[in-house]
Formats: structure tokens, C-alpha cells, sequence
């Protein structure tokens, strides 16, 4: 482990150099890693595994998701099971269906679970709020967790790409005497750029946090909050679209992105600049409270409480698709469809 110095304060991180793959191979040679769903985290996890010359087998239910794990080289029997079946198989298992999924297959994963296995998460809902999720671990199990900082698409394709996402890692019960090995090693594993440590209650508190704020619930309200005004004062859609989001998106984000904030400031016009640093602090005010009863309400397992509920209604999924529909029919994003019809070739 390697301490660097971020902003001010010191944290630890893992790198790839001071835990090589090679290590990661050795830590892991004995193991099984199961991946049980292969919806949004499972593709990308267990094809790098398995391009990384992992063991590596999966567990998901009949259906169409199932499907796609085939067509992806897993073969029904040998490499492809039912969730319980490769659970019991498994070594390493890892638990990548969604939260709702989680907890309504719980208690067939912890029967599965054989004294010395860890438990692998990607997110620390289930165990942050056990309460509330009824997920509570055997206490000869390690339980560990390594949370890329991305969708898993991301995962796989930052992988293929010779890359790698940023991942956190946790450890929150540690049986074997090996629960820290095997966490890093299933993150260099995985493909993950770097690792820096967390705890499962961080992981899930900043996750949901960030989701709802400021990486899609905020960005999103930004967005209409903005395009609405230029819209009702006259301003065309491409106009409104193009100086709400493209510019953001295509220009902007990846400047800051590879430079920083502090740098796209210094090499952007003096109108810019001025206005930028004039208007971040009213915005800042305007929004840290209601970040801050975000985080409370995230902190006090409200949102964890109100995901669970919304999830396990019967017509969830037909609600949230209404939901989804709506936005897409939105002026906003169906501008959007001919915007992205209208870049350069190869763009």
C-alpha cells in the first residue's frame, strides 16, 4: 500500500506496479469466483476476470440476461449456472445483482455460503443498512468489497482499452486472515486503474449521495433549470441545448477532466472567467443545503428505505418506465437526438 497526498490529506491507495496482476493471479489461484447477476456490474467484472486468467463462473436466472451470457462465451454447465448453484460452487461470491435482487435472494446466497468464502459486494447498500435489508453475513465468511467508480460498461470497455476505472475497496469482516488480499487482488482483477480505500458505510452513504446529486439527480435539474429559462426567453432548442449541454459535454468535460477545473478557468475568455468565479459562489450557497439534506436523508437510511419500498411494488417497473418515457419526451433530451445526428463523422 502506498500513501499519497490528496489535496492536502493523506490517503491510502493500491497501484498497479506495487500489486501486480501476477500477484493478483497468485493471491486468487485456489479461488472460484462466482458472479451472481449479470445485469449492470456482472459483464464487465467477470469478462475481465476471465481475460485476466481468473476462475471465474457465473449464476443468473432464465431470461434474456441469461441469453446475453451465453452469447458472451459462458457455456450452460460448465461455466454458466442458476444463482444457487454457482453460490455453492463459488469461492469468492459475488453478489452483483441489483439491491432489490440482493435482498429478495439473500437467504438463498447465505445458505450457499461454506465457512472460509468471502462475500464480494461492488456496493455497500446491503450491509450499510441491515436493518432495513436483512442481509446479515455469517460470521465465518470474510466479507469484502471492491466499487468501481463507474457503470460497468465502463468497466469493460476502459479494460479493452488498455486502461483502467478507479476503484474503492473495503474489508468489513475479515475470517480467514486473507480478506485484504483477496479484495485487492479481485480489484486488480477486475481491471481497476488504481484502489483507494473506503469502508462499506462510506461507500454507500457517498454513493447514493452522488447519484442523487451531483452525477445524475442535480445534473439533470441543472440542466432543465437552464434550458427552460433560454427557452422562455426566446432562445431557440439547438440554441438552449447547445449552450446547456453540448458545450458542457463535448468541450468543457473532457478539459477538466484531463486538466481541471482551476485550468479550463485560466484558458477560457476573460468573460468567462469573470462571470464563473462571480456566479459559483451563489450557486454554491444555493445548493449546499439542499446537498446537505441529501446526505441526511441518504446518512439516516431514508433513501435506502424509500429504494426498497419503490422496489418491491408490483408495478415498479411499469411506473418507472412512465417515468423514463417522459423524460426522453421531454423537449430537452429529444433535442438532444438531433444534436448528436449533427456531429462530425467520427465524433
Amino acid at each position: 500500500m502506498a500513501i499519497m497526498n490528496f489535496g492536502g490529506i493523506d490517503e491510502t491507495v493500491i497501484t498497479r506496479e506495487e500489486f501486480p496482476l501476477s500477484k493478483a493471479r497468485e493471491v486468487l489461484k485456489d479461488e472460484t469466483i462466482a458472479i451472481l447477476g449479470y445485469g449492470v456490474q456482472g459483464p464487465g467484472q467477470s469478462l475481465n476476470l476471465r481475460d485476466n486468467g481468473f476462475n471465474v463462473i457465473v449464476g443468473q436466472r432464465p431470461g434474456k440476461t441469461y441469453d446475453k451470457a451465453v452469447k458472451d462465451g459462458w457455456i450452460p454447465g460448465e461455466t454458466i449456472f442458476s444463482i444457487e448453484e454457482a453460490a455453492r460452487r463459488g469461492t469468492i461470491v459475488c453478489c452483483l445483482l441489483s439491491d432489490a435482487a440482493v435482498l429478495s435472494v439473500w437467504p438463498t446466497i447465505k445458505q450457499c455460503l461454506k465457512p472460509g468464502d468471502a462475500l464480494y459486494f461492488s456496493h455497500g447498500f446491503a450491509i450499510t443498512w441491515p436493518d432495513r435489508t436483512g442481509v446479515v453475513p455469517p460470521a465465518d465468511v470474510d466479507v469484502i468489497m471492491v466499487a468501481p467508480k463507474g457503470s460497468g460498461t465502463t468497466v469493460r470497455s476502459l479494460y479493452l482499452e488498455g486502461r483502467g476505472i478507479n476503484s474503492s475497496f473495503a474489508v468489513e469482516q475479515d475470517y480467514s486472515g486473507r480478506a485484504l488480499q483477496r479484495a485487492i487482488a479481485m480489484g486488480i482483477g477486475i481491471g481497476s486503474g488504481y484502489l483507494f480505500e473506503t469502508t462499506f458505510k462510506r461507500e454507500a452513504t457517498s454513493d447514493l449521495t452522488g447519484e442523487r446529486g451531483a452525477l445524475m439527480g442535480a445534473i439533470q435539474g441543472l440542466f432543465s433549470a437552464q434550458y427552460e429559462v433560454l427557452r422562455e426567453h426566446g432562445h431557440s432548442p439547438s440554441e438552449a441545448f447547445n449552450e446547456t449541454v453540448e458545450e458542457l459535454t463535448q468541450s468543457l468535460m473532457p478539459l477538466f477532466a484531463a486538466k481541471g477545473m482551476d485550468w479550463m478557468y485560466a484558458n477560457c475568455s476573460t468573460t468567462a472567467q469573470r462571470g464563473a468565479i462571480d456566479w459559483m459562489t451563489p450557486f454554491h450557497d444555493a445548493i449546499k443545503p439542499v446537498m446537505e439534506r441529501l446526505y441526511n436523508s441518504v446518512a439516516e437510511g431514508i433513501e435506502a428505505q424509500i429504494a426498497i419500498d419503490a422496489n418491491s411494488k408490483s408495478d415498479y417497473r411499469e411506473g418507472l418506465e412512465k417515468e423514463l418515457q417522459a423524460l426522453h419526451d421531454s423537449e430537452l433530451w429529444r433535442t438532444a437526438e438531433t444534436v448528436r445526428k449533427l456531429r462530425p463523422e467520427g465524433c
